[in-house]
């Protein structure tokens, strides 16, 4: 379980600004080891390269870098409005996150600082005529890395922004962030069913921020109980949206001034995050599904290729066994994911906009049929939703033979 502060560096380090800083410094860095170990370097080698040609290779990418930098963030801009207008606004973040890009414009400003930092260094006479030639030799050395990074850069950009390439990166963080939830469904902490495990002496810990809430440090409130001799139950997951009347946690124990203490464990922002949250990947894939079925776009091709990777992505589900729960935390109890609210945030909006759409409609139920097979607590969300995909085509299509068909298919599941 990651720490609050483990999670926060994790965030920090998604930041844009944050590799772009790196890698200036390491730039920066370069240029004044050239100039500590140049008495290192032999005579013979420094009359055979000459002082002058570090400067001129570094002139270059000084004036080259600043354009390739303006050009990259114009992409990078451009597809994200791209992103934003045609796939979903909350995909956008992964964009914005993704990390060749990063690495791709952390690159490119830092040669550019890189080459002014070493010309400004050479003119002030500070390099020997040895310490030009470990210039020349990191600035060969930086011109390969630009040279691999631009390579990489324009065979990323081919895909940057596009409908299928930003839903393949929604998918990816969806299910690694489903498989994280099946290999600790509590996080380590004992199994809380549902609220009526609650012990009735149980003392309520209110919200006082209103947000999502992206992070929850199971470790911190462990560690407090265990100080105090209290039962921690935590009642909220990552992706719940929380306000002032809303329990987060109950205490079980006689600890006094808890609510401060125990609130520093979560981390509650504006908006969901995709790590520990498999429902807002979820509700982010069915939103692109949605948008391609809207009048404006009418992709419903869009809109199948969305259905199966929801169907990929669900499959990997398993009901965690309370019995065999690996228990790190034993002064916290965690409540769980229900299966069911990962039906409804799928499949839902889908079979609300794709209604008239037979394609889809034919889809969501091949669909059903085939998470059904997959185990009994597969099958009673399918057929719930397999009932209400099919009530509400009944109400949206006129053609009778369209209905008929996918009543054949609902009934194969209900036949299961």
């Amino acid at each position: 379980m990651v720490s609050k502060w483990g999670w926060q560096l994790l965030q920090l380090s998604r930041k844009l600004w944050v590799r772009t800083v790196a890698f200036a410094v390491l730039a920066l860095l370069s240029a004044l080891v050239a100039f500590a170990i140049q008495d290192q370097i032999p005579s013979d080698l420094a009359d055979m390269i000459g002082a002058g040609a570090a400067e001129k290779i570094l002139t270059i990418l000084a004036t080259s870098m600043l354009t390739v930098t303006t050009f990259s963030l114009s992409v990078m801009i451009a597809a994200f409005s791209a992103s934003t207008n045609s796939v979903s606004p909350r995909a956008t973040r992964l964009l914005m996150e993704d990390a060749t890009t990063q690495n791709a414009l952390a690159t490119f400003v830092g040669s550019f600082l890189f080459s002014i930092v070493s010309i400004i260094l050479l003119n002030t006479q500070l390099y020997s005529q040895r310490g030009a030639v470990v210039l020349f030799l990191t600035t060969v050395l930086v011109v390969a890395l630009i040279v691999f990074t631009m390579l990489v850069w324009i065979s990323h950009l081919s895909g940057l922004g596009r409908v299928g390439e930003t839903a393949n990166k929604v998918e990816n963080k969806t299910y690694a962030s489903l498989m994280s939830y099946v290999a600790k469904p509590w996080h380590g902490a004992k199994p809380l069913a549902d609220l009526s495990g609650l012990p009735p002496t149980a003392q309520p810990v209110m919200a006082t921020t209103i947000g999502y809430i992206q992070h929850v440090d199971i470790k911190a409130i462990n560690k407090w109980a265990q100080q105090h001799d209290c039962q921690v139950y935590v009642v909220v997951r990552a992706g719940v949206f929380t306000e002032p009347n809303r329990p987060v946690m109950w205490v079980q124990g006689k600890a006094k001034n808890s609510a401060d203490c125990l609130l520093t464990a979560l981390t509650i922002k504006d908006y969901r995050t995709f790590d520990q949250d498999p429902r807002f990947g979820l509700i982010v894939l069915s939103e692109i599904a949605s948008k391609a079925l809207s009048p404006a776009i009418n992709d419903p091709g869009t809109a199948i290729e969305i259905i199966g990777r929801g169907m990929r992505v669900l499959s990997n589900w398993r009901k965690p066994d309370i019995t065999a729960a690996d228990i790190e935390y034993p002064y916290v109890w965690q409540i769980g994911l229900d299966c069911g609210d990962l039906f409804d945030d799928f499949f839902a909006p889908i079979a609300r906009d794709g209604a008239t759409i037979m394609e889809v409609q034919i889809r969501l139920q091949k669909s059903f049929i085939m998470l059904a097979k997959l185990g009994d607590d597969f099958h009673s969300h399918a057929l719930h939703h397999s009932t209400a995909a099919l009530a509400r085509a009944e109400l949206a299509m006129k053609y009778p033979e369209d209905v008929k068909q996918l009543k054949h298919l609902h009934q194969q599941l209900r036949d299961l």
